[in-house]
């Protein structure tokens, strides 16, 4: 398990949350160009787990696979890791659930989001477990199967990246407020744009199975399923 005494870049920031993950073995990055620039320089996958401080399965995950010495050794040696509060940036966290739905038909929280070093999403789900349960596969096996991807299945990648980013943007236009600009407005904005992008998506029928992408992309496993959670 992770050495309580060690600790990464989070325990220079100052949300609680990343705070929490300032022990962890795993390599994180707080969300920002440093990230992005070594995700470039390695020529490596972004892998953004986004969560909050009173979210259960985001504790579960962290105990299982986060905190463990293997699975934080993979994670170090085939991504830039980033680790995002969804409470201190909800403009991060609708954008990517947006991405993160649209691939399996729904979001919660961890989230989990495979980026290109340019940011652009991928591939991406919620809780996966340190093994294969209920249809879902491990979370190591989604870690191969995704750099395997990336290694060897490039274009197929860079065109799932740049058709979900396009399907994002496309989604992004609200109302302006005329109220000043809070947390709470914030947080507001967000679940209106996510309700509003969900049910667009709905009208339009768009989709992009999950277990098919990946399957298509790595051929590891045939199906891929993430769990309906949202605390």
């Amino acid at each position: 398990m992770g050495n309580a005494t060690a600790v990464n870049r989070l325990a220079l920031e100052t949300s609680p949350y990343l705070l929490q993950h300032a022990h962890n073995p795993v390599d994180w990055y707080a969300w920002g160009d440093e990230a992005l620039a070594a995700a470039r320089e390695r020529d490596v996958p972004i892998l953004l787990s986004i969560g909050y401080s009173a979210c259960h399965w985001c504790h579960v995950m962290e105990r299982e696979s986060f905190e463990d010495d293997g699975t934080a050794q993979l994670m170090n040696e085939l991504f830039v890791n980033v680790k995002v509060d969804r409470e201190e940036r909800p403009d991060l966290d609708s954008i990517y659930m947006d991405a993160v739905t649209a691939l399996s038909g729904h979001g919660g929280w961890p989230m989990t989001v495979f980026l290109t070093p340019a940011g652009e999403p991928f591939f991406g789900g919620t809780y996966y477990p340190p093994e294969p349960r209920h249809g879902i596969p491990a979370f190591r096996d989604v870690l191969r199967a995704v750099a395997e991807a990336w290694r060897d299945r490039r274009g197929e990648v860079d065109r799932t990246a740049r058709g979900l980013t396009e399907h994002v943007r496309s989604a992004t236009l609200v109302r302006p407020s005329i109220d000043p600009l809070s947390e709470t407005l914030l947080l507001q904005a967000a679940d209106l744009v996510l309700r509003e992008r969900l049910a667009r998506k709905l009208d339009e029928g768009w989709t992009a199975p999950a277990g098919e992408r990946l399957a298509q992309l790595c051929g590891s496993f045939p199906h891929v399923r993430t769990p309906r959670l949202d605390h």
